[in-house]
């Protein structure tokens, strides 16, 4: 660790903003994969199942979570989905071989009713299209079924399925990752490229107003990546709203202070991500900007060294939603989880979507057992607590402080943070890590002009043992706490940052 004055500080200014929050920020992701849909969100006789067979407890946790926006059906899967075999009645619905995660799709829940779940939770479709193993054919024929009021054989279908009215999807995503060799169907930057701009330019003639997301390259390690990206936006530039961006990270070879500085990458990401962007659009002499859909983004330990969730995995086999990739967070992973929640906060003039995937189980903030319980994972407090203070305005942070070497990514600050201002009532909330494993961190933010006056709340997500979870027998051994000792007096925040913590301090 470094010896330099061990103070951290910033100042914060209503003149100096980096943009208003999209609330689709706060958007999750629901895959066919393991038991994100079948014992997490979909449960018929859990004794808390609705009607529609959704688990009750699973309801309440999400609304909690406070999710935006839903992107379905995948992810890979949808690469080789046929959305008709989730549509109609149950039991004359077709079981089928899921190539992407080797497992047996039943196909009870679908279209219908994941559209009922979004609505009960309070959030916005995010629909992706197979542009896989099929083309622009099927994506209308799915936009038509699902958003047309009536009188075509589609959308008569959907109102004899039981949905009198237009789902009224908006969000779109033109694929999955379609530059991976993992992808079913995956294709050449001028394959795809082609392909997203046809199926947009067809979406658009049914309905002007969608709002459509390119696939960007699978992660930034990617031999394809940036070139992928100015290929596709070449051909579909003045078509698509958003380009795609997905990263996954997590702790390699015990090496922890590169772990929790991951979000130096991400925001990396980000910005190579938007350059790319506009210099296609300087050379297209277009006054457009594309924005980014950060749409797959969280904790995951790809090498499977993490403990999981109940000591098990299966794949393989084709079984029917096997538990597969089932991480049980630590606190350290909660507070890596939370420097990825502020690199989007801190870039929302361009990230207006970003979904946490995933929901239930896989990879997961929320877990459950098959008939069982459902428990909050260590990462569902950072993301609940910025969904709930995170509306506003992002304050323009530069953090001058203590600095530490990492072996991946160099001097990183022992300190990340942003600040979100709600517009209607002044308040401001600081959302701040220190990455220090070892030692606290005196914060002092100098604040100009926003007329703050006293410390509503700090918010403290640590432990004495950086490796504590959740789990169904403990789901409550790790929770926030509340610090001691934030003041606010004459303009200037004072605060100590415990080691290895999340922080959440709102001042009014």
């Amino acid at each position: 660790m470094s010896d330099a004055p061990h103070t951290a500080r910033f100042t914060l200014d209503p003149a100096f903003t980096v943009s208003a929050v999209d609330p689709r920020l706060f958007g999750s992701f629901v895959e066919h994969l393991g038991r994100c849909v079948y014992t997490g969100i979909y449960e018929p006789g859990h004794p808390t199942a609705d009607e529609a067979g959704l688990r009750g407890d699973v309801l309440d946790l999400i609304r909690e979570l406070g999710v935006t926006a839903l992107r379905y059906p995948g992810g890979n899967f949808v690469s080789g989905y046929k959305w008709e075999d989730g549509v109609g009645p149950k039991d004359e619905r077709p079981r089928r071989l899921d190539l992407a995660w080797r497992s047996t799709e039943s196909n009870r829940f679908g279209l219908s009713e994941f559209v009922d779940f979004v609505r009960k939770v309070g959030g916005e479709p995010m629909l992706a299209i197979n542009l896989g193993t099929r083309g622009v054919a099927e994506a209308i024929e799915l936009q038509e079924y699902a958003n047309h009021p009536g009188g075509t054989e589609l959308s008569e279908r959907r109102i004899a399925h039981g949905d009198k009215d237009p789902f009224g999807i908006k969000l779109w995503c033109l694929g999955n990752e379609m530059d991976g060799p993992w992808q079913t169907g995956h294709k050449t930057a001028e394959e795809y490229g082609r392909l997203a701009a046809e199926t947009a330019r067809a979406m658009r003639q049914i309905d002007p107003g969608v709002e459509l997301v390119a696939c960007g390259s699978s992660s930034q390690s990617m031999a394809t990546f940036a070139a992928w990206e100015a290929t596709v936006l070449e051909h579909s530039y003045e078509l698509v709203d958003h380009i795609s961006l997905h990263a996954y990270y997590y702790e390699q070879n015990g090496d922890r202070d590169s772990f929790l500085a991951s979000a130096v990458d991400t925001e990396s990401f980000i910005e190579n991500v938007v350059a790319t962007a506009d210099h296609v659009g300087a050379r297209l002499k277009s006054k457009k900007k594309i924005n980014l859909s950060f749409d797959e983004w969280n904790v995951w330990y790809q090498d499977g060294s993490a403990p999981t969730l109940s000591g098990e995995a299966r794949g393989d086999d084709w079984a029917e939603a096997p538990r597969l990739l089932e991480d049980n967070y630590s606190v350290t992973d909660a507070v890596v989880f939370g420097t990825l929640l502020i690199a989007l906060l801190r870039h929302a003039d361009r990230v207006k979507v970003a979904c946490l995937a995933q929901l239930v189980n896989v990879i997961a903030p929320i877990a459950t057992e098959p008939g069982g319980t459902a428990w909050r994972q260590t990462t569902f407090f950072p993301f609940a607590q910025a969904s709930a203070h995170g509306r506003g305005t992002v304050l323009d942070v530069r953090v001058a402080g203590p600095r530490h070497h990492t072996e991946r990514f160099g001097e990183v600050d022992l300190l990340h943070a942003t600040a979100v201002r709600d517009e209607e009532t002044g308040a401001v909330t600081v959302f701040a890590v220190n990455r220090d494993r070892a030692r606290s961190l005196p914060l002092e933010v100098t604040l100009h002009g926003l007329g703050l006056t006293e410390v509503a709340e700090h918010s403290v997500l640590s432990d004495a043992d950086p490796d504590a979870r959740n789990t169904a027998a403990e789901p409550e051994r790790v929770t926030p706490h509340a610090a001691e000792g934030t003041a606010l007096a004459d303009g200037v925040l004072t605060a100590t940052l415990e080691p290895l913590s999340w922080n959440v301090i709102r001042l009014a």
